[in-house]
């Protein structure tokens, strides 16, 4: 089976070649798709994706304009993902790429169920980020009645099937709390890994800026969760 794994780039230029050296170092025999998709970004990212990809044969780019959101960038790489299998990872190498060999593992174990969801679950972090995971664990838990524990987490990995059941999703950051929401509504195997998140190797976060940056996203999220339970989704 072939997976394909979107990762959103917003003014990375700095970590876009150490991406492509880490997944093709650790890429084997699985059959793996890299689709970066260069988010509207405002630096070199588009001229270093150009140079580096034909080097890698088992990437590709996608190309935004303008930068709509975290959401958006994933979705268009979706768009054009040919896996049976989907995901998305960060590019700012707190997350391990190998956490997607080891999803790919498990998929194999068990014999490609096309129920699976795999989502990363964050250690490591700091006193700061475990008291906004935990808060925003326990709201949307007891608010949308499901267990709905670090939907920040990553990487996310699920079936071409299960993507083709989404309607209308967030084009920002409320994406991760969308399908692990819809995961969780259809009844799918939910499958947590435990991953590391080390400190950012390059660059500046685009949205993990401070306390207010941390509170936009956390008031985007909590009105985004307003929506799901008074519109609801399918």
């Amino acid at each position: 089976m072939k997976m394909s794994i979107v990762i959103p780039c917003y003014n990375e230029e700095e970590n876009i070649p150490l991406i492509l050296e880490k997944f093709g170092s650790i890429i084997k025999k699985e059959n793996i798709e890299v689709i970066l998709v260069n988010n509207g970004s405002t630096d070199n990212s588009k001229e270093i994706l150009e140079k580096l990809l034909p080097k890698y044969q088992f990437s590709r780019v996608v190309q935004v304009s303008k930068n709509q959101g975290y959401g958006h960038g994933i979705i268009k790489g979706l768009e054009v993902a040919t896996g049976e299998f989907l995901g998305w990872t960060h590019a700012d190498l707190q997350t391990d790429p190998y956490d997607v060999i080891k999803a790919y593992k498990i998929l194999e174990d068990r014999n490609w169920d096309k129920n699976i969801y795999i989502k990363g679950k964050r250690k490591n972090r700091t006193f700061i980020e475990n008291f906004f995971i935990v808060g925003m664990s326990i709201f949307e838990t007891l608010y949308l009645k499901k267990n709905l524990w670090d939907i920040n987490g990553q990487p996310n990995i699920f079936s071409k099937d299960f993507y083709k059941t989404w309607e209308n999703p967030p084009k920002d950051f409320s994406l991760d709390l969308y399908a692990l929401f819809l995961a969780k509504e259809q009844k799918r195997k939910i499958v947590r890994i435990n991953v590391l998140f080390p400190k950012r190797v390059n660059g500046k976060s685009s949205w993990n800026t401070g306390f207010l940056a941390r509170w936009k996203l956390i008031k985007r999220i909590i009105k985004f969760s307003i929506e799901l339970k008074r519109k609801g989704i399918k």
